[in-house]
């Protein structure tokens, strides 16, 4: 099964909450958004957004500008629709980080806690490297949550590094 199909079965067959990654809020990312003193216009992306709230959070906070990424379609579906009208004010991105195309130099704040680590391959942490390098703007920033060398070897199914 290839990672996209791998996630779509995942957002199918089970509720968010159901996740063992899930926290109603990402307290930890929002402090650290928080610390930044970004200006209410930043651009920032969610890449691996998932069905996770910080996206609700980041609107909530009065965030103009947020764009959220994920590979699978059905985890997009599940945050419209709970974000309702709110989801016409995000900026939505289906694809692999690896591999898909973003506005270059367009992000102020890259927001990551659930993509890195299931990149096992040089090739593909490569490439995140460079979508990172390319979608930022000089001067933003980049939070990127990964697993602890200590971490179990597997996360949902999927091996991680």
């Amino acid at each position: 099964m290839n990672e996209k199909a791998h996630w779509e079965e995942v957002y199918t067959s089970r509720q968010p909450h159901q996740g063992g990654w899930y926290e109603p809020h990402l307290r930890t990312s929002l402090d650290w958004i928080r610390d930044l003193a970004l200006p209410k216009d930043a651009r920032i992306i969610d890449v691996g957004g998932g069905a996770c709230t910080l996206v609700d959070d980041l609107l909530a906070e009065g965030y103009q500008d947020v764009a959220v990424l994920d590979l699978s379609q059905t985890a997009l579906a599940v945050v419209k629709a709970r974000l309702g009208r709110d989801a016409d004010r995000v900026t939505w991105f289906e694809g692999d980080i690896t591999s898909c195309q973003l506005p270059s130099r367009s992000f102020d704040l890259w927001h990551d806690r659930a993509v890195l680590h299931f990149l096992t391959e040089p090739r593909r942490r490569k490439n995140y490297r460079s979508a990172l390098r390319n979608g930022l703007r000089p001067g933003g920033r980049a939070i990127i949550g990964a697993f602890s060398p200590e971490a179990p070897p597997r996360c949902s199914g999927l091996p991680v590094e």
